[in-house]
Parts: structure tokens; C-alpha cells; sequence
């Protein structure tokens, strides 16, 4: 395929009527292309069986079906895999495949590393080299249900990148999935991640779809978290409060708090109590996630004690919290450490 052409799935079903209109043909078969391409995975037109000789003839002038190079596949101790792709360009991402009970949780990158530098995450090591396309990011999900028949139940934008920095791109994603002709995924089995990006979180907002959105906050002070998680120097803590709040004002949407516990760092009790303020504040739920480590990085996880001694405070408080154990962390795919880089483990092909 030349790469020159735009890929078919950049095309929101809207986007993709409009082609059609100004190919001479009639808007219903973007819906048909839609079937072939999300609910069957197909990768070439010609595979398109009810779609005329004609129009196949013009998708293929025009349009591209560009797959992702498996390169790489890890199996953790605890089920969690982990898949290394290569893009069209020789970059690289990773998508981890999370199991839980009757669950299968995709966690889908947005970006080719990361323009944030949160001090204690592998992603933004090697900075940002590029946004994924709307291709991109579905590529990884059509990759797992598709070519390796996975039954996914959710889908999580917690992978490499921020979601909310690569915003427009993100949401024709979200939209494809959502579309009953498209992917057909409900909205409330989607959840967005962002470290704080303001505007994102406002454009969300009025995207209008019932997604779930999860906010990194790692800390409660905007001095501790300048230093963490320097987005916070643009977009303050009370900043980022008031747009969580106008968030579930509008959408009326479930919203989670996400806290990575750092050792000595962001985990005293006092730390407990300032959570516990602002998940009371948007009442929220709050997902404690013990800090999984990063090699170069000198951040380490709290004790067991001391996280039993966190999540109490929190609970006197008032606070629903969970505790939630990244899995994958052998292989390097647990929460803050995926970098899309070769391990050297087992290879595809």
C-alpha cells in the first residue's frame, strides 16, 4: 500500500459519508465499508464483498489500510501480555492486554512517547517523538480482537502518551468505537486518562459521549506536584479541580482519581487526608496504585503497612477507595512503565 494515501480509518463514519458524496456515491455504503472494516477486520477492499467493482477500485486509489508490525509479544506470571508494534515509520508503542475475572482490558497508547516528563514514568523518558493517528490507536484494538481473537470487555486510553495532548485524534477513535456501525463499543466500557490537560478535559466534556474519564493526580499540593508531574505548572491543582467538576456537572459520568504511592514521597497521612478533601470535593472514587518500578528511576513503593496505613485514613475519611495492583510489572507493563522499546524476549515472525 502507498503510504502517501490517508488511512481509510482516520474516517469517522461522518467523515466517510462526505468521501463517498464527493466519490458520486451514495452515503449508505460508508456504512457498509464501516461493517468491514471494524465488526469483520478486514485489510484489503477486495475483501469487501457486497461493495461494487467501482467503488473498491476508487477506496484503493485513495485510501490505504496500513497494519501495525507485531514485533514483539511478553506473557507475564499473572496472564497480563504485552505487544510491541511497529508503525508505518519505524516508531514504536506498546499495548497491553490486562485479564481480571470475566474482563479483558485493552490498554490502548495515544502518542510515541510523551510531552509531560512525570519524574516517576517510563513514557516520557526518551521524550516525544509524535501523536498516533486515529488508525493508530484503533489498529491496536482491531490487532487483539481480529488477528488474535480476543473477546476485549473494556478499554482503557492508559497507555503510552497522554490522550488528552493528542485530543482530536483520540476522539475520532473513541467516536469509530463507539459507532454502532463502526466498533459498536459502549461508551461506558471506555475510559480516558489524562495527567491534567484542562482543555482536553473540557473538549471531552462537550464530545457528548458517555465515556469515563480517570485523573492522575499523584499528589495534593501544587508544590509536590510541580515537581512530579510538571503539567501541573500549567494547569494548577485547584485549575484542574474546578474542570473535574464542570466534567461531571455536564456528563454526569463516573470519574476516578488515580494515585500512584511513591515511598517517602506522596504517602504520609497527612497526603491521605488532602485525597480524601479533594475526591470528597468531586465525589469520586479513588484507585491507589502502588508505585511499580522503573529501572533508572530511584522511586520506590511503600510497605505494606504503610499502604494498609493510607487507604484507612482514607476510608475514616469518607473515601471509596480501591487498591489496584498493576499487573504485568515483570514485563514491564504495569502502569508508568511502558516505553515502547525491544526487550529482546519472544519475537514475532
Amino acid at each position: 500500500m502507498n503510504n502517501a494515501k490517508k488511512d481509510i480509518r482516520d474516517l469517522p463514519l461522518q467523515e466517510l459519508e462526505k468521501a463517498m458524496g464527493e466519490m458520486n456515491e451514495p452515503p449508505y455504503r460508508a456504512g457498509q465499508i464501516f461493517f468491514w472494516l471494524y465488526q469483520k477486520g478486514v485489510h484489503d477492499f477486495k475483501e469487501m464483498s457486497n461493495i461494487p467493482g467501482s467503488l473498491i477500485d476508487k477506496l484503493d486509489q485513495n485510501y490505504s489500510m496500513i497494519q501495525p508490525d507485531p514485533c514483539e509479544h511478553q506473557q507475564s506470571t499473572d496472564g497480563t501480555e504485552k505487544f510491541l508494534l511497529k508503525l508505518r515509520d519505524a516508531q514504536f508503542v506498546e499495548t497491553v492486554l490486562i485479564y481480571a475475572a470475566r474482563r479483558k482490558t485493552v490498554c490502548i497508547s495515544t502518542q510515541v512517547g510523551c510531552k509531560l516528563a512525570c519524574s516517576f514514568c517510563a513514557s516520557g523518558m526518551n521524550g516525544f517523538i509524535r501523536n498516533l493517528t486515529p488508525s493508530e490507536i484503533l489498529n491496536q484494538i482491531l490487532y487483539l480482537q481480529h488477528t488474535l481473537k480476543h473477546h476485549i470487555t473494556n478499554y482503557v486510553f492508559m497507555g503510552m502518551g497522554e490522550p488528552l495532548d493528542n485530543y482530536e485524534n483520540v476522539a475520532k477513535a473513541v467516536t469509530i468505537m463507539n459507532d454502532a456501525k463502526g466498533m459498536n463499543v459502549g461508551a461506558r466500557r471506555i475510559t480516558v486518562s489524562t495527567s491534567g490537560v484542562i482543555p482536553g478535559i473540557k473538549k471531552l466534556k462537550e464530545l457528548e459521549l458517555q465515556v469515563n474519564l480517570a485523573v492522575s493526580l499523584h499528589a495534593v499540593s501544587d508544590t509536590l506536584r510541580n515537581t512530579l508531574m510538571p503539567i501541573n505548572k500549567r494547569y494548577p491543582l485547584e485549575e484542574l479541580i474546578k474542570a473535574c467538576e464542570e466534567f461531571k456537572g455536564k456528563t454526569g459520568r463516573m470519574m476516578t482519581l488515580e494515585y500512584v504511592l511513591l515511598k517517602g514521597i506522596n504517602d504520609s497521612l497527612k497526603d491521605a487526608e488532602g485525597l480524601a478533601a479533594i475526591a470528597k470535593r468531586l465525589k469520586v472514587k479513588v484507585n491507589l496504585i502502588p508505585y511499580s518500578e522503573v529501572p533508572d528511576l530511584d522511586f520506590r513503593r511503600p510497605e505494606r503497612s504503610e499502604l494498609s496505613a493510607f487507604m484507612k485514613r482514607l476510608a475514616h475519611k469518607g473515601t471509596k477507595v480501591t487498591l489496584r495492583e498493576s499487573k504485568g510489572k515483570d514485563i514491564q507493563a504495569a502502569c508508568g512503565q511502558l516505553a515502547g522499546k525491544i526487550s529482546g524476549s519472544q519475537r514475532f515472525g
